[in-house]
């Protein structure tokens, strides 16, 4: 019996040791996974693993500190952030005074005319205006939209770091909203921007709008920065106020009043358009509703060049009639096919003569774009200047037809 008891004794002993032995080996696995875990977590972030010495924490070393710090910073310093500061010193706000007609007011020339036809005495006043620019050539030449120095009696350029000039406007191009104004500084250069190329945009790039909306309101000219990417490409525009706008850059990035003509930009800092105008909904609403448009700066810049060097936009000459097509036209000169012009007459000795076209051909195509009304022929001429080479794609006779159309300058006869 006594050593029945002594058996059981010594079986719950082994018992009891085996559950400790356990147990410990549980905790000491699970401490030993926990600091596995902390190396694996310390080796991804770089910092050295902490190893507890007493019940209470001590504080992390500086250099672990700076090495966080360091890390959270340069992450902050990000493809956009290098952008805009590439950028955002060659970004100028104008401010422009304009005379503006407010209203009318009869007058009369004698005293009989009181009882027969007054006449109307137009009324102007002044008033300030305000939009963007950005430098594109160190001699201090700045590209801007028409709308903002259109009709402009003064203009101030003010650059970012304080300095304002009385501007010049070298020219203008109405129709392509283009406008390049000139500032001097006997001291030096100005800084310019890099310039992009506007053909190789992706849907879905990066784009950054700078401008200057609140040169008036806080007069400070550091320029204001919105992101966004590119929405579509090669929006065009039915003409509104003689204005074409063809090939344009839709974006989201914010543009708000005061940012016409500002830089859109790459993730690269270079400058892919000139943001122009926006679609707000309503003609009530005038804020950004994320749909702007930014004429591109392949074009602006040969626009640029134009009025730089000849003070003007050139206007190009074909010497070729057109009118838009109907069903009934159509019928009768038997053309089956869809959309396209037809050609009334062509000038002697003309470019459209040289290039071979006839009355009655249908002109379907010009430099790989469709042509459906005289209004798209006027917005690729836009494109172009005299000299320039153009594709044409005519159907004559059922039978389409590719010729080149050298485009000469529109000469005005002097009376």
């Amino acid at each position: 019996m006594i050593d029945k008891m002594r058996n059981r004794s010594h079986t719950g002993v082994y018992a009891l040791m085996l559950i400790v032995g356990l147990v410990g080996g549980m905790i000491a696995g699970m401490e030993s996974q926990r600091r596995g875990m902390i190396e694996n977590v310390s080796k991804i972030l770089g910092i050295a693993p902490h190893t507890d010495t007493s019940s209470v924490s001590a504080p992390a070393p500086a250099t672990e500190r700076v090495r966080v710090e360091d890390r959270v910073d340069n992450s902050r310093h990000t493809a956009i952030v290098e952008a805009t500061r590439r950028i955002e010193q060659s970004v100028v706000g104008i401010v422009v005074t304009q005379l503006q007609v407010v209203g009318s007011s009869y007058y009369y020339e004698d005293f009989f005319n009181l009882f027969i036809e007054p006449k109307q005495m137009p009324r102007y006043r002044e008033v300030q205006n305000m939009g963007s620019g950005f430098v594109i050539d160190p001699r201090g030449f700045i590209l801007t939209n028409n709308h903002v120095v259109e009709s402009a009696r003064k203009l101030f350029i003010n650059f970012p770091d304080g300095r304002q000039f009385e501007g010049t406007v070298v020219g203008a191009d109405p129709f392509a909203d283009i406008a390049v104004v000139s500032v001097k500084d006997p001291k030096g250069e100005f800084p310019a921007v890099k310039v992009g190329n506007s053909s190789d945009l992706m849907t879905g790039e990066w784009a950054i709008a700078v401008g200057n909306p609140f040169l008036n309101f806080f007069n400070d000219a550091q320029p204001t920065v919105t992101l966004g990417v590119v929405s579509a490409l090669h929006r065009s525009f039915a003409p509104a106020d003689n204005v074409y706008y063809e090939d344009m850059i839709q974006t989201d990035a914010a543009i708000n009043p005061g940012n016409s003509g500002g830089p859109l930009c790459n993730a690269l800092g270079e400058v892919i358009g000139i943001n122009s105008f926006i679609y707000t909904g309503s003609r009530r609403d005038k804020g950004s509703i994320g749909i702007g448009f930014a004429i591109p700066i392949n074009t602006a810049m040969r626009v640029a060049h134009e009025l730089i060097e000849h003070g003007k936009r050139r206007q190009v000459y074909t010497g070729i009639g057109v009118q838009d097509l109907d069903r009934s036209t159509a019928m009768s000169i038997g053309y089956t096919g869809n959309g396209g012009v037809l050609v009334t007459d062509v000038v002697a000795g003309s470019p459209g003569a040289e290039a071979g076209l006839h009355a009655g051909d249908v002109i379907i195509g010009m430099d790989k774009r469709r042509i459906d009304s005289h209004q798209d022929l006027d917005g690729v001429f836009l494109c172009y200047f005299p000299g320039d080479k153009i594709s044409v794609k005519a159907v004559r006779a059922g039978v389409e037809k590719t010729l080149v159309l050298t485009l000469k300058e529109l000469v005005l006869q002097k009376n």
